[in-house]
Order: structure tokens, then sequence, then C-alpha cells
């Protein structure tokens, strides 16, 4: 490699250290504004044209809002609609009923996967909890169960939810690696499942069933109350303080889920089986679009879960709204890693990354989950940890439509949401929603979240094998 070469991986190494501390220090920077900042300095410091710059952060900013932002919109949207309505209570209940007490883990790991679909971790535990709180409640009083109930109900959603939020589409960050990657949707919508499996299973029920007997975990009775209803009604009460208040069918409510998912994968199945000038295959690929596809969930579940459920229009229209800004940091960040990510690539600092790493024999896969594991944990953002690796490896992912490039998505997306501690939003939710101890909420919440990370690099890099 050529000293300029060195140099322009210096400037990369000092940028991540400079987005690592003005998020962390005193300071406190929010993400968004440490990306800008720190993109703004890289493009000086590896010589871009100064006229140039703002061009770099407008265009990546830009384009990646339009790409991934309209689609998060959407889904924010929609997962406020099956909450609103009562949607995820029906499928909630519907899965969970007349469930074993041993079988309970693998029902809520089932209502958490339908549910965490199209919802973020953080919503979809909320949307659970009066779930969890209350079939936990009634499985401490009617069986006596030795350990937490709460544990051994919290560990599977916990583990379907971190599972499907960093490692499938249309989540916003695997949506950041599709897009920087420039990956097949489909494919890895369909390779982000498979690895999902086994690794909710082994994170979820069979971690959980492990630890909740070890854990003293009760949750503050006001707090179980106000989302199970009181403790000293029948034992129907509970579930009737959680159960829908709109007449919301469950096929409707599962239909709404998973429209976006389906036409999305219709449109991998599409461009396989149809040749280019065929009419279905367009109309296929059409429908299939990110930004079409949520559109079509939309307003489908507006219609057949908003207007149908008899819910006032004006209470729609605000639980919309509300859900906008709910994701508005999110969507921030997701713009400060797409400048970012544009001026490594006009600073030529990603061809410097791609000179570097011809002559390294290290697996592409492990380096991303590597770098995503690194910059979570350093910066306390998922979202960043996705962005930052995505736009570092962009320029090795030579061939966008390969299942090599869908299993990298799925390993950055995987050591995202790996040693969630402290510094990450989510860790306190868990930690205060469950009333835990800082050491009760590491061994439960950021192990889970660990072995969600790690069993999600041994799945791509098991199928990888393939590729």
């Amino acid at each position: 490699m050529t000293g300029h070469t060195w140099t322009l991986l210096l400037i990369l190494a000092a940028a991540i250290a400079a987005l690592i501390v003005l998020i962390n220090s005193r300071l406190r920077f929010h993400p968004f504004i440490a990306l800008m900042t720190v993109s703004v300095g890289v493009a000086l410091a590896a010589g871009q044209p100064v006229e140039k710059i703002a061009e770099s952060l407008e265009e990546g900013a830009g384009g990646i809002l339009g790409d991934v932002g309209v689609t998060l919109a959407f889904g924010a949207m929609l997962g406020r609609l099956l909450s609103a309505s009562g949607a995820t209570d029906r499928i909630a209940r519907a899965i969970v009923d007349r469930a074993s007490p041993r079988a309970l883990p693998w029902y809520v790991t089932g209502a958490a996967f339908v549910i965490g679909i199209p919802m973020f971790f953080e919503i979809g535990l909320i949307v659970l909890l009066p779930l969890i709180f209350s079939v936990a409640r009634r499985l401490e009083r009617t069986h006596g169960y030795d350990g937490s109930p709460y544990v051994y109900l919290a560990a599977p959603a916990i583990g379907a939810l971190a599972t499907l939020h960093g490692m499938v589409a249309p989540h916003p960050g695997p949506l950041v690696a599709v897009e920087g990657l420039h990956a097949n949707l489909g494919l890895s919508i369909g390779v982000g499942l498979v690895c999902a499996i086994p690794t909710i299973i082994v994170a979820g029920p069979v971690y959980g069933r492990w630890i909740a007997p070890r854990l003293d975990v009760r949750p503050d009775p006001e707090l179980i109350a106000k989302f199970a209803g009181s403790e000293d009604g029948d034992q129907d009460t509970a579930a009737d303080a959680v159960a829908p208040k709109n007449g919301v069918r469950t096929g409707w409510a599962l239909a709404a889920v998973l429209v976006p998912v389906v036409l999305m994968l219709l449109r991998t199945v599409a461009e396989l089986a149809f040749d280019e000038s065929s009419q279905v295959r367009h109309a296929l690929v059409f429908t299939g679009e990110p930004v079409i596809a949520m559109l079509a969930g939309f307003l489908f579940a507006l219609f057949a879960l908003g207007y149908r459920s008899g819910l006032p229009t004006e209470e729609i229209r605000s639980a919309l709204t509300d859900s906008l800004k709910a994701v508005a940091g999110i969507l921030l960040i997701i713009a400060g890693g797409g400048a970012f990510n544009q001026v490594l690539k006009d600073s030529g600092i990603g061809e410097a990354i791609e000179s570097a790493a011809s002559g390294l024999h290290i697996n592409l896969i492990v380096l991303g989950w590597l770098l995503a594991l690194l910059l979570s944990f350093s910066t306390g953002s998922a979202t960043v940890g996705i962005v930052a690796a995505t736009g570092i490896l962009a320029p090795l992912a030579q061939d966008g439509g390969s299942l090599h490039t869908s299993l990298l998505v799925v390993a950055i997306g995987a050591g995202s949401i790996g040693l969630n501690y402290v510094n990450h939003a989510g860790f306190w939710l868990v930690k205060e929603s469950f009333g835990m101890t800082l050491g009760q909420a590491t061994k439960s919440h950021t192990t889970i979240q660990t072995i969600v990370s790690v069993c999600g690099l041994l799945m791509a890099l098991l199928l990888s094998v393939f590729a």
C-alpha cells in the first residue's frame, strides 16, 4: 500500500475514535451531530475539495433517507396502528391462550416474533409488557414457579424482538445495510429469517429456562397493576386488562403484519422465476419495492384495523403523528450515517479500505460483525454501529445480489445488538420495567442480546459455506 493509503486509513481510525469520544464524553453529542461533525472533519483531513463537502453530506443524507427514511416512517405508523387498534394484543392472546406452563415461553416467543416483524425493540417490548406481566403473575399464583416467572417469560420476548430488530428487514438497521451494500432485499429477508429462528430459540426459551430460576426478579407491584390490572380481581382480571378494546379479528391482524414482508419476498421470487419481459415480474417487482410494500401494508392496516375497528379518525391521526415523533431521532442518525458513508466514498477512504483488505486474509462476515459490535458497544447506538460498519465495508461487497452480501447484512445486524449495556436505552427499559438490579439486568438482558449476536454470526458463517 502507498503512503497516501496509510494516511487515509489513519484518518478513518481517528474518525471512529472521534465519533466514540463525542458521543460518550461529557459533551454527550447526539449521534446525528457527532456523525455530521466527524464527516466534515474526515472530508477536510482527506483533502476533499471544500466546495464538494456540502454536496457529499447532502447526497449521502438525502440518498439514505429517500431509500430508508420513508420506509421507516411507514413501518412506524404501521406498528402504531397495530397497537392502537388492539391487533397486537389479539395476536399475543391468540398465541398464548391455553398454553401449559412449560410451553408458555415458546408461545411468548411466537407472539414476540410476529409482533416484532414491524416494531422496534423498545416499542415491541412495551406492547408485550401487559401480556408478560399478566401471564407471569397468573403462573406464579397458580403454579408456584420456582424462580422469577417474569424473567421466564421476558427472556423469549427480548430474544425474539432483539433478533428481528437487528437481523431482519424491514427494520431500519438491516434495511440500511441492505441499501448500503446493494444487497438483494428479498434474499436478505429470507436468510435473515433462517438465521433468526435458531438464534431466537437459543437466546430466548432455552437461556430463559436456565437463568429464570437463578434470578429473584419482581417488578414493582404498582407497575404490574398498571399493565395487568388489579391483583385483587379474579383470575381473568389480568386477561381482561389487556384484552383488545376493539373487535379486531386475529386473521386481519396477522395479515397486516405480514403484507409488506410477503410483498418484498415475492419480488425476489419473481426475479428468479420470471423472464425480464414478464408482466407478472414487473408487477411484483413494483409492489415489492420497500417503499411500495410498506405503503401497501400501512394502507391495508389503516382500513382493516383502523377504520374497521371503530377508532375515531382523530385518534388514528393523533396516533400516527406520535409514531413519527418517536422515530425522528432514528431518522436523523440514519441521515448522519448516510453522510458519513458518502464522505468515505468521495474522499477516497473507501478505496483505501478495499486496498488494505485485499492484502488481508480475514473473513468479511466476521469483520462486519466485529466492527458493528465494537461501534455499537462504544457509541451506545445499534443504528450507529450498523451505518458506520456498512460504510466501512461497502467497498468490499462487490456482488450486491449474492448470498454472501445478504449474509454480511445479517452479520452486521447481529454485531450491532451484542454487548447491549448501560449506554443503550434498551438496557434501561428492561432494567426499570422489571425492577432489576444492574447485575440482574446484565445476566438477563445483556447476556440474551450477546447470545443473539454470537448465534447470528455463527448462523451467517454456517450459511456462507453455501455462498
